[in-house]
């Protein structure tokens, strides 16, 4: 994957063609991607749906340079104005026990060269575009689980990314905490700007946030369809016109159900 820098915004701060990734295993090779295309705008909401193995967080890696590619090309033109490329926000959020809030929000910003009291502001203002200024000093043990997910979100805004990875945040919460925090990364995401590409195997969710969604199948994986949500903001859930593209999204990832599953990647 190679950065590119640039004075202004590109067309594409994603720009992906032909990526293929396999590697040996048990004396086989294994074939996780194949020839995918896809091309990502400064400032959109792209969701990656697809069954389990089929390459979702694989691509992420890819992005975050973790794992390298076997063909195609990937380039990444972040805003020049962010001080870095890309963040990523896991399933689980990763925090660190024996630190309070404030400090795990402010933990990428200690290699910066920034003063203590810097590093501190910055991570209040992470903390209160999540709505959490008010628990900066609590421990992750006193925090519910959509509370530790919106911490992990400030973590990851604290060091001020052009392009933020989000692989399945979340999944292991209750449907009512996910439907509030589905709306609290809308809001974070009109306020900031930001380019997310966001992995979930809920289509329900995927329709709800995204611009377009991507729609991964096959062994190796490829790109199904690429489907926009053309559907105006603020929606609704359950809309009429969402069931429509998630049934449609549904198909398309189902297409190749009945293949062999033990090519899949787990």
């Amino acid at each position: 994957m190679e950065a590119v820098s640039a004075s202004k915004l590109p067309d594409h701060v994603i720009d992906i063609e032909g990526l293929a990734l396999s590697f040996d295993q048990d004396g086989k090779r294994t074939h996780v991607l194949r020839g995918l295309d896809l091309k990502i705008a400064p400032g959109e909401f792209v969701a990656l749906v697809g069954a389990s193995g089929v390459g979702k967080s694989t691509l992420l890696r890819v992005l975050m340079g973790l794992a390298p590619q076997s063909e195609g090309k990937v380039v990444v033109t972040p805003d020049p104005a962010a001080e870095r490329p890309m963040a990523l926000v896991f399933q689980d959020s990763r925090l660190l026990p024996w630190r309070r809030v404030i400090a795990n929000v402010s933990f990428g910003l200690e290699k910066k060269s920034l003063p203590a009291v810097a590093r501190r502001e910055r991570a209040m203002q992470a903390l209160g575009l999540v709505g959490l200024s008010d628990l900066a000093d609590r421990w992750p043990w006193q925090l519910s689980g959509g509370q530790r997910q919106r911490v992990a979100l400030a973590r990851a805004l604290a060091v001020r990314p052009s392009i933020l990875l989000m692989d399945e945040p979340f999944s292991a919460l209750d449907v009512a905490t996910r439907e509030g925090l589905q709306d609290e990364l809308l809001r974070v995401w009109r306020q900031t700007g930001k380019t997310i590409v966001f992995v979930t195997h809920d289509i329900d969710e995927a329709v709800y946030l995204a611009d377009r969604i991507v729609a991964l199948g096959g062994k190796p994986g490829e790109v199904r369809s690429v489907r926009v949500i053309d559907v105006a903001r603020p929606r609704r859930r359950g809309a009429l016109a969402l069931q429509d593209i998630a049934a449609k999204v549904k198909a398309d990832i189902t297409a190749d159900a009945a293949a062999p599953v033990e090519d899949y990647v787990i």
